[in-house]
């Protein structure tokens, strides 16, 4: 297989782990800081990963050039952005249901990047991505008759929560691989230092928000010190597998492979949240899978 496809599923599961997490530690802490533990605790996990790599692949720090912060910056927003939506959207549904609206990550990134980005695919490509964003709904049990969304009023605004986080989180992954591309190296390095530098900034970044919006947060991270690593090495685990996948393949493919994050969300969702899981998710999960077996064998 090629090698971004290995790292994919490693982001996959890393996610679903990370965010299953997420959800524990949203119980204790606020949106922002929830966010902000997700890159304070990989912070110095990254930086060790940036050293190794180019003590390994023997290659010397880039040029950060204007194009790469230029993107790198706005996809620094963009991330923190979609992870705090996704953390708002726990409280208004449960989690597979708030994971699987962000998973239209998948088809926001398509079309976007279509769109702004000049990253077309193929119409086999394309009805790949549609068929396991089919899934994605059919396993977040989302209500689609108007009148039923408009008299939950919470599950509507969960509903807007999940789908801004996959916004947010698609015009990242689009960012990232562009600001990798741009620093014209070695592609495991230019993930590598995209991702250091993006954990970097938005860690000073959520920190100094956090600090202004309720400092009473801060003593609270570190008293849940045991959970927030957690967060924070899976996060960096995630993210080194979605960079790198990112850089060496079309962001809209490594999101579509990326879905089958969804059989750990329901796995976590049956045996850690308790949590049912109905013959219509079963019928989901199906066409997951038939959307990366085409994606795989023929895009």
């Amino acid at each position: 297989m090629e090698i971004w496809i290995y790292f994919t599923l490693l982001a996959a599961f890393m996610q679903a782990v990370r965010t299953a997490g997420q959800k524990q530690l949203s119980a204790k802490l606020n949106s922002m800081a929830t966010t902000g533990v997700r890159y304070w605790y990989a912070l110095p996990f990254a930086w060790l990963y940036l050293w190794w790599l180019l003590d390994f692949r023997q290659v010397l720090v880039p040029e950060l050039n204007n194009e790469f912060l230029q993107y790198a910056l706005i996809a620094c927003v963009m991330q923190i952005w979609g992870t705090a939506c996704l953390v708002a959207a726990f409280r208004y549904r449960n989690f597979a249901v708030a994971t699987s609206l962000a998973k239209t990550e998948a088809i926001q990134v398509a079309i976007v990047g279509a769109l702004f980005f000049g990253a077309t695919l193929s119409g086999v490509g394309w009805f790949s991505v549609v068929v396991g964003v089919a899934g994605v709904f059919l396993v977040s049990k989302v209500k689609f008759k108007v009148k039923d969304i408009l008299a939950d009023s919470q599950g509507l605004i969960g509903m807007g929560y999940g789908l801004a986080a996959g916004l947010g989180l698609a015009i990242t992954t689009l960012l990232i691989r562009e600001s990798s591309l741009a620093l014209n190296t070695d592609l495991m390095v230019s993930a590598a230092v995209t991702l250091v530098f993006m954990i970097t900034v938005q860690s000073v970044i959520s920190l100094v928000y956090v600090y202004l919006q309720d400092k009473s947060q801060l003593p609270l991270i570190l008293k849940h010190w045991r959970l927030c690593l957690f967060v924070g090495i899976t996060s960096v685990l995630g993210s080194i597998g979605w960079f790198t996948g990112a850089s060496y393949q079309n962001a809209a493919y490594v999101k579509a492979l990326g879905q089958v994050e969804f059989f750990i969300t329901l796995a976590l969702t049956y045996r850690v949240f308790k949590e049912t899981i109905t013959i219509k998710e079963y019928l989901g999960m199906l066409l997951i899978v038939l959307s990366v077996v085409i994606l795989l064998l023929w895009a």
